[in-house]
């Protein structure tokens, strides 16, 4: 059953500009954000305080999140590594958080440096500090389908991590197929499991990178199981510092365009989400991979 209305989380400002070659200026980086609460985006990962060493591309969290002006009925995210981090969101008005663990253990290690198991009973202190200051958390679960090192994800070892970052306090979870190979089938059976599971289906976002093509298939099939909170990323930008082996995101205007062709409801201004994905795409140099924004620029035969 297809759903009347979705939710999409716009996680260019983080998830998409810390993989780009080009550092963008603060000025530019709060123009997007205005731009993307423009177009009428609700829910907006802003930056990450994570080490300015290993995301140079952020660096300016503090500057950003100082500057960034609130605006009604739309929710800044920043991601936090470690209690540091933050400490740092804090102090810089920050009222929500993301905390990114991995379901693979290579994954884990190469990223954070640490075990699985490691990582994910780190974040408990993390996330109750958070929560006992009235901050929104949102998990992030990485490798649910599969690891370029490690192999097929199973199933069961999802379902493990996500009940633990739910019961830490997450408010909701976001599973990554983080190097884009997952097939519908493999969602749905992600699904079925973490149903049978007891997760509430409510709670869990999927985030998809489109390195084979399956992104929007990805998604109708999670669709189909629920799922109504989806990630994506203007212009299509993104993959991970980490794994290079990771295709972009699934590009915002690429979902919202099969929305409005199915009637759900996004909230979004698809003319408004494609003008910054041309705009952002001259401030970073290149044609971003967003297929809408490319289709709608050329002339007609």
């Amino acid at each position: 059953m297809r759903p009347d209305r979705i939710t999409i989380v716009e996680v260019a400002p983080r998830d998409g500009l810390q993989a780009e070659d080009r550092t963008l200026s603060t000025d530019v980086k709060l123009e997007l954000l205005e731009r993307l609460a423009d177009a009428g985006h609700s829910a907006i990962e802003a930056t990450s305080f994570v080490s300015p060493k290993a995301v140079p591309q952020l660096a300016d969290a503090e500057e950003l999140m100082k500057r960034l002006k609130p605006r009604g009925g739309v929710r800044y995210a920043a991601l936090v590594p470690n209690e540091t981090g933050l400490d740092r969101a804090i102090s810089c008005g920050v009222k929500e958080i993301a905390v990114f663990a991995s379901a693979s253990e290579s994954y884990s290690r190469k990223n954070l440096n640490r075990s699985r198991d490691e990582a994910l009973a780190g974040y408990g202190p993390v996330i109750k500090k958070a929560k006992d200051a009235h901050l929104r958390v949102r998990g992030y679960l990485s490798m649910v389908i599969a690891d370029p090192w490690d192999g097929p994800t199973a199933p069961a070892i999802v379902t493990a991590a996500a009940k633990q970052l739910l019961e830490f306090g997450c408010d909701d979870l976001s599973l990554g197929d983080t190097i884009g190979v997952g097939t519908p089938g493999e969602v749905t059976r992600l699904c079925d499991v973490l149903r049978a599971a007891k997760i509430p289906l409510a709670k869990v976002a999927f985030h998809f990178h489109d390195t084979y093509g399956q992104a929007l298939a990805n998604v109708l099939a999670a669709m189909g199981d629920g799922i109504t909170i989806f990630d994506a990323s203007v212009g299509g930008i993104g993959g991970s510092p980490f794994a290079k082996m990771a295709g972009g995101n699934l590009a915002t205007e690429d979902l919202v365009w099969m929305c409005r062709g199915m009637d759900i409801e996004t909230g979004l201004d698809l003319d408004k989400v494609v003008a910054t994905s041309r705009w952002l795409g001259a401030e970073l140099g290149r044609e971003l991979p967003g297929h809408v924004s490319r289709a709608l620029r050329a002339p007609p035969r």
